[in-house]
């Protein structure tokens, strides 16, 4: 945020390109204009009505006024609208402002309440050395010219200088005041514009990290649904083309089951265009599920606890975890491992455990592609963790812990 305006600074006023700010202005410029028309009418009112000087003396300091309210309409109230104001163009009104003025003041000494319409401007068009400058002009200038040109009494001189002295005080004052308001505009408009910049810039961010999010995700449902599935169908392609001379029952065996998975990749993939959940949970339950999916892998399938509904992101990445563990059991375990998976409802969490006895692996040696990093990703989206247990010629182990909420457990019967 700026600091306080040096002296030296020009008083500017910010409206921050807002529609609501200009409109705002505009109402205050309006406002300017009543206070100027307000403050003409009773100094014409006032020189008009004096006793001294003379009548034709009141109607040239009068006469002087007029062209206030033209040079104050046509340029006055168009350099006030300027965001800045100021420069050239406000000396140039303020000295054509001056020159009607004065002349009117040292004629007149009524003359001088205009210079409470003409003070708020220098402060709002100068900077803050010349505004007190051409105020302190405004305020004593009359007065002198006045005293050389009638020669008052001493009564009545020490009266018009104290009262110019008391008004260069209070102008003074007014415009320390206008300043720090135009200031604290400033300091808004900027943190405005930083907030705004601030909320494009959390808004540009959450877009692209919603559309990483996407990105990842459909990663992830592609590789534990259609890409899985298509390795199944190009495994058993293999077969069958081994299979066709030497054991035709097990080639159409294998044939009927690639067209399961063909068909189940098939439901996936509308699924996942859906947006609903996946083909195996659609109108049933997880350990149903998973039952049908630990017979397609040939695999022992244990359900312990209380079973109960969860919440569909729960489920979901529970059954992924599943079929990720099982392809990657099938993939790398061996042919001849056994696999047993264990699903475990306790009364917070809901555990899935993927064992085999395969070769194993070393799981610190493991980067790069969607698969136990995906599971791990999934598992902290719902809160949850995803472990790995695995060494060369000792099995491997496919933990997945994940939150059973307590609002939602009911008894299936």
């Amino acid at each position: 945020m700026p600091a306080d305006l040096p002296v030296e600074e020009p008083a500017r006023r910010v409206t921050g390109g807002r529609a609501r700010d200009v409109d705002a202005w505009d109402r205050a410029i309006r406002l300017w204009d009543v206070y100027f028309a307000v403050a003409w009418v009773a100094t014409l009112a006032l020189v008009l009505g004096a006793e001294h000087p003379a009548g034709p003396v009141r109607a040239v300091a009068a006469g002087l006024l007029v062209p206030l309210v033209p040079w104050y309409a046509l340029f006055g109230r168009r350099m006030l609208a300027e965001d800045p104001p100021g420069g050239r163009r406000a000396l140039w009104y303020l000295a054509g402002a001056l020159a009607l003025f004065l002349p009117s003041a040292v004629l007149a000494g009524e003359t001088r309440l205009v210079s409470f319409a003409l003070i708020p401007q220098c402060f709002m068009t100068l900077r803050m050395r010349g505004a007190l400058a051409v105020v302190a002009v405004i305020n004593l200038a009359p007065v002198a010219g006045w005293a050389l040109l009638w020669r008052p009494g001493a009564g009545d001189l020490f009266a018009n200088a104290l009262f110019a002295v008391v008004s260069l005080a209070f102008s003074t004052v007014v415009g320390a005041w206008i300043i720090r308001i135009i200031e604290q505009s400033m300091e808004r408009a900027e943190l405005i514009a930083e907030l705004d910049a601030s909320r494009h810039e959390v808004a540009r961010l959450s877009a692209a990290h919603g559309a990483l999010a996407e990105r990842e995700r459909l990663a992830r449902e592609i590789h534990d649904t259609l890409a899985q599935g298509f390795t199944s169908l190009l495994m058993l392609v293999q077969a069958v083309d081994a299979e066709l001379d030497s054991d035709p029952a097990q080639a159409r065996r294998h044939l009927a089951l690639m067209d399961e998975t063909a068909r189940r990749n098939l439901a996936e993939a509308r699924a996942l265009v859906a947006g609903g959940a996946p083909a195996d949970l659609a109108g049933t339950s997880l350990p149903d599920a998973l039952d049908r999916l630990t017979a397609r892998h040939s695999a022992a399938l244990e359900v312990t606890g209380p079973v109960r509904a969860l919440p569909a992101g729960v489920e979901v990445v529970a059954l992924r975890a599943c079929q990720e563990s099982l392809t990657n059991a099938r993939k790398h375990a061996g042919s001849s491992a056994r696999v047993e998976v264990r699903l475990r409802y306790a009364d917070d969490t809901l555990t899935v455990s993927v064992h085999d006895d395969g070769c194993g692996f070393r799981p610190a040696t493991v980067s790069g592609g969607y698969g136990l990093a995906g599971l791990r990703a999934r598992a902290a989206e719902v809160g949850g963790s995803a472990a790995v247990r695995s060494a060369p010629g000792d099995g491997t182990t496919v933990t997945v812990r994940l939150p059973a909420p307590a609002a939602l457990r009911s008894e299936t019967p």
